[in-house]
């Protein structure tokens, strides 16, 4: 076999990965024609690791006080009014009050779930949104995810922590026997919002 045909061969044979992405239209991406591409356009999925948790304290302490006196005196009556005797009156009233509310709520969600690139904005950040519903028996959990997405948050791997995510919108509800189960019941619900 003639040195020229391998070589020519070889040629091609390297030339074949280079073509496949200029024909996908990704020429000029600076991107390696040997590993995994990053999300980069509408249509891409790209992995997000949700570890979200928040913690918000309140606390409110009121205190007050109040003091009142009085005194009241009077002697007997002159001429006329002698018939008035000596009298004299007193009054003390003292008020306070000791208030303290404090209110804790703590909130933590981790999760793995894909996304789909709906739009890109002009300055290359990608916009996001994927949901994942999973279903055990007759109960159903459903996470939904929205946001925003710059390229270079975007990790080799494909994935990006939420945290990173600008806009975030992250719901997770559920349905079903174990969730009904969980609530309070109708009259109990009433109670609560009367009394």
């Amino acid at each position: 076999m003639d040195y020229r045909k391998v070589l020519l061969l070889l040629l091609v044979l390297l030339l074949i990965p280079f073509a496949i992405k200029v024909r996908g239209a990704d020429f000029g991406q600076a991107r390696s024609l040997f590993t995994d591409i990053k999300a980069h356009k509408v249509g891409d999925i790209l992995t997000v690791l949700i570890y979200e948790q928040s913690r918000a304290t309140n606390q409110v302490e009121t205190k007050t006080a109040k003091t009142q006196k009085a005194d009241a005196k009077g002697g007997p009556g002159i001429g006329t009014f002698s018939f008035f005797p000596s009298f004299g009156a007193s009054w003390d009233q003292k008020s306070s009050y000791n208030g303290k509310g404090e209110n804790i709520r703590n909130g933590s969600l981790r999760a793995k779930m894909s996304v789909t690139v709906m739009a890109v904005k002009q300055s290359g950040d990608l916009i996001i949104e994927g949901s994942r519903t999973v279903g055990v028996s007759s109960d159903k959990e459903t996470l939904f995810l929205t946001g925003v997405v710059r390229q270079k948050d975007i990790t080799p791997e494909n994935t990006v922590a939420s945290y990173l995510i600008a806009d975030a919108e992250i719901y997770y509800n559920g349905k079903g026997v174990a969730t009904t189960g969980s609530r309070p019941g109708f009259f109990t619900r009433v109670l609560n919002w009367i009394f």
